[in-house]
Order: C-alpha cells, then structure tokens, then sequence
C-alpha cells in the first residue's frame, strides 16, 4: 500500500523534507517489521517540489497515475496545498496530516477526504496571544506581527487578528504586519518597518519558517533586547534552534514556540516509543518536533488500515481510508491528550503546548495559562 509525502527536500527549506519522511518510515518501518497490517505492507513514496506550489501539481499526478498511491500523508505546506488540493478531492485520494495549520485543509463542515492531527495556526496564535496579553501583561497594540507573505502568512495573522478582537471585546486597529517572501531570509523590508514604528513593540509574534525566523531575531535582538519573540509549530523549531545557536551571545534566549506535540525531551509513552523507533531505524538522528508529528501522523493512518484490513478482501482507497479514520471516534496514543475523529471531526487534537529556549539554547516547557 503505497502514500506519497510531497515536501521540499532542496533548498532553503530541505530540512522539513527530511524530517518529515524519516517520521513517517518510523511508524511504516515499525508496523512492516511485525508483519504489516493483514496483506499490506506500507511504502512511502517521496517526492521534492522545494516548497514551490508550481512544482506540486505535477508530482501528485505523478505520483497517482504511475506510483499507484492511495493517498499522501505529511505533505508539506500551506501554499503548496492549496496547489493541488482541488485535484485531490476530485480523484478522491486521501490527504492526511498535511504540515499545515491553515483554514484551507479545516473547512465546515469537513472535506471527506481531508484529515488532520495538528491544531490550526488559529489555535496557535490565539494560545501565544492570551499567554502574552495575560501570562506576560502586554496590552494588544504592543504586539506586531512578523509572517511569510503568502497563505501560510495570512493565516496565521488572521489567527492573531481575531484572537485580540476576542480579548478586546472591540474593534481596534489591527496589529502591524511585516513581511517576507517565501524561500528567501530577506528580511530588510521587516527590519526597517520595526525600525520606522513610533513606539517600538513589545512582542513580536512570528508565522515563518526557521532560516527567515532566525534571521529576523538576529537583526532586530540589538535593537529591542527585552522583545519577546513567539513562532508557530510549523517554524522547525529544533533547525530554529541550530540556526539562533550559530549566532552566539544567547541571541535566541527566551524564544517562544507554540508545538503541537508533546516535548521530545519529556518521557511520555509516545515520545519514549518514538525514539526507541527512531534509533532503530535511523541512528544517528536526533528526536524533532517535525519528524515527531509525522511520526504521530503516519500511527495515525496505521489505526485506520487496521480497521479496514480486518475484513477480507477489501479494497483500500480513498472512501474507506476515511471510512477507516472517521471509524477510530477517541483514541489514545500515549500524547497526555485524547484524540478524536468523526463524520463531522476531521481534526484530531486541540492541544497546544508551549515551549521556550533557555540559556543553553535548549527548549524547556513552558505554561501558556
């Protein structure tokens, strides 16, 4: 039984291609090497599309007409889904996990084929935005936003947009917005505009990916040294982590970042599993929140095959794999968190916990209430 994984494996960005897939042959490696699930063996088949939406169309096709998949699971990217999503739906292949917190794999009610485990950015953003409003005492108009200039962007801000006007009760300007352009770490057009504010901000809550979110903190640390800097689950926050640590004098001390997963440093069952897994199969590799999440995807789809494979002779496609998921109702994998699939809930968890870097460039949990 064969899913494809489309991520960018070059470029700025290969670091989540590779996260991503070693994830996800976890779980398959694990499940294969005790015999498969009845008949079935699982195979992932990856492809590379550099985090270019022009590029994702023609691998999906690719991948569906001659490599046989049945369906794609940890896809990377907001724009990058979008790309193809329509064409998915249409020759009704299953698109599970996609490494994406945006409203466009979320609609109401759900898209049949259509399944996730992470939380949107909306709960994302609105977890930080309370903890700094709340938590950290900052009032709304002291916060700015610093997110990539495209949908992944734009959905995270719309995230941090409706959670002030939540806490304010009000309509009020909404918060400044800077900018960059995806694959890139041009950052000089965000730095100005921060520079040009009247009143500088007090946090900055980041949508970006790890090299564009490292860069951005390393040029404006010096000029606010007490600015609390937030980022999202889908920045890689362990490549985050290298990229701040290159730059020394504890450049990256105190940043905040929103996961979606337990911490890979913690002992709960599902972490324990994962490493014990990831060292069998790829030693050498250190535990990550990216391959952590596919990890927990791929486990995800094996309990609905289980489901499906337990009657003969049945044949797995795209219905019954969303048969199979829509089947599972609350389950436990061992995350601290229940998760729950149905007809109308195609969103696994709503748990966010948060995580922040200490002294030592490592990140330690941290209360978000």
């Amino acid at each position: 039984m064969r899913f494809g994984l489309i991520a960018p494996f070059s470029g700025a960005n290969k670091e989540f291609g590779h996260q991503l897939s070693i994830g996800v042959l976890t779980a398959f490696n694990a499940a294969n090497d005790v015999g498969g699930i009845g008949p079935y063996r699982l195979k992932l088949i990856t492809a590379d599309d550099g985090y270019e939406p022009a590029r994702t169309p023609d691998l999906v096709k690719r991948m569906t007409e001659k490599d046989g998949v049945v369906g794609f699971v940890a896809n990377f990217g907001t724009p990058t889904a979008a790309a193809i999503l329509p064409w998915v739906l249409d020759h009704k292949l299953l698109f599970f996990g996609a490494y994406t917190g945006s409203d466009l794999v979320r609609t109401v009610p759900p898209d049949r084929y259509v399944f996730n485990y992470r939380p949107s950015y909306a709960e994302e953003t609105e977890a930080v935005v309370r903890y700094l409003v709340n938590v950290r005492g900052l009032k709304p108009r002291e916060i700015v936003v610093f997110a990539q200039d495209d949908p992944f962007g734009e959905a995270g801000y719309a995230g941090v947009v409706k959670a002030i006007r939540a806490l304010q009760g009000h309509y009020e300007q909404p918060p400044q917005k800077l900018t960059y352009r995806r694959n890139t770490i041009d950052v000089a057009g965000a730095v100005a505009a921060l520079k040009a504010r009247k009143t500088p901000p007090k946090a900055v809550v980041m949508v970006a990916l790890y090299r564009p979110a490292a860069e951005f903190i390393k040029l404006t640390r010096p000029l606010h040294p007490r600015m609390i800097y937030t980022d999202v689950s889908a920045v890689g926050a362990t490549a985050l982590a290298e990229e701040l640590a290159l730059a020394g004098n504890k450049v990256g001390e105190g940043v905040l970042v929103t996961q979606v997963v337990p911490a890979v440093g913690g002992y709960s069952k599902a972490v324990l599993d994962f490493k014990s897994l990831l060292g069998k199969y790829f030693p050498g590799e250190q535990p990550d929140y990216v391959s952590l999440e596919a990890f927990i995807d791929a486990k995800i789809v094996i309990q609905a095959v289980k489901r499906i494979a337990a009657t003969p002779g049945v044949k797995i496609d795209g219905d019954r794999l969303a048969d199979g998921l829509e089947g599972l109702g609350n389950f436990d994998l061992g995350l601290g968190t229940t998760l729950k699939f149905g007809p109308s809930e195609h969103q696994a968890s709503h748990m966010i916990w948060g995580t922040q870097l200490d002294e030592n460039g490592k990140f330690v949990v941290v209360g978000l209430q």
